[in-house]
């Protein structure tokens, strides 16, 4: 991944008022509103966000992934699970109330033709962004043949159910999926250690190492790694595709302040092409990284 030009996010980030077109509720304190943001979704590609105000009386915004943007009809998708103030107030709008919202914002992930095998693998609210980036390799079409893993403690933020898609190297008791994905020819599994039927019982990075470790030298030159989710479960996603030898990029989850490069309080340690190191900012450096120049 090249470096950030200082001012190339100028023009492509916008304020919107939106209004909540749609908002659904799942265990766990989970939840997804659909808003109304015709700028933010003709710009929004995988891996970028939005700079959310929750509440009025809460000058603080969040950082949330976008899940699904449609240009055409003007809506972004957003996941979250509530956690604070802030959260919490999000979780309590209705329809046709308002919100702000600035996006999108950050370097989105690419993927890549010569490697079209593509894993995607999603953690908790970290599901949000490989959602968005199957969807796009939908779009584009072949070359791509995506493979999606997802992992969660809590319940899904949608009714899962079993597959209707082989995938070679799946232990035979992983074969719930993502009804969306599977809607959209997309093969999905589900991994977690709460012991959910169809689920695969342990970390979603050791799902995928069933998947990669049952690939031949010839597939694996055709993998690329996507991940998004908890830092610990980056590094873990990191390591393994280091291990298979196969590229991985990330997207990295930090607390954030003014969301747009002003602050740097979201400034994380990367290495550079000359060996060094160098403060990148999540918010327009990344979020997404390429794994090796973050994890060891």
């Amino acid at each position: 991944m090249s470096d950030t030009a200082p001012h190339d996010h100028r023009d492509t980030i916008f304020l919107e008022q939106c209004a909540v077109l749609a908002h659904s509720h799942f265990t766990g304190d989970q939840h997804l509103l659909r808003l109304a943001a015709p700028r933010c979704a003709a710009r929004a590609a995988p891996g970028s966000f939005a700079h959310v105000r929750c509440s009025p009386t809460l000058p603080m915004r969040r950082p949330m992934s976008i899940m699904r943007a449609s240009a055409r009809e003007g809506w972004i998708e957003l996941l979250f699970k509530t956690a604070g103030e802030g959260l919490r107030a999000l979780a309590q709008l209705q329809p046709q109330q308002t919100l702000s919202v600035l996006g999108p914002i950050g370097c989105g992930f690419i993927a890549h033709a010569a490697r079209p095998r593509v894993l995607a693998i999603g953690g908790g609210v970290g599901i949000a962004p490989m959602v968005f980036l199957t969807e796009r390799l939908v779009e584009a079409g072949a070359p791509f043949r995506p493979l999606v893993l997802l992992g969660s403690e809590l319940p899904f933020p949608f009714r899962k159910r079993p597959s209707s898609i082989l995938v070679p190297g799946m232990p035979p008791e992983a074969i719930g999926c993502m009804p969306l994905l599977d809607e959209w020819g997309v093969p999905s599994r589900l991994a977690s250690l709460s012991g959910f039927p169809g689920c695969y019982e342990g970390y979603v990075t050791g799902l995928a190492r069933l998947w990669l470790a049952n690939l031949d030298a010839e597939a694996l030159a055709e993998v690329e790694v996507f991940a998004s989710g908890p830092t610990p479960m980056l590094a873990a996603t990191a390591r393994l595709a280091a291990q298979f030898g196969v590229p991985c990029q990330v997207s990295l989850e930090e607390f954030m302040a003014c969301a747009v490069g002003g602050c740097a309080g979201c400034a994380v340690p990367v290495r550079t092409g000359q060996g060094g190191i160098a403060m990148k900012r999540v918010c327009v450096d990344g979020p997404v990284f390429d794994a090796k120049l973050v994890f060891d």
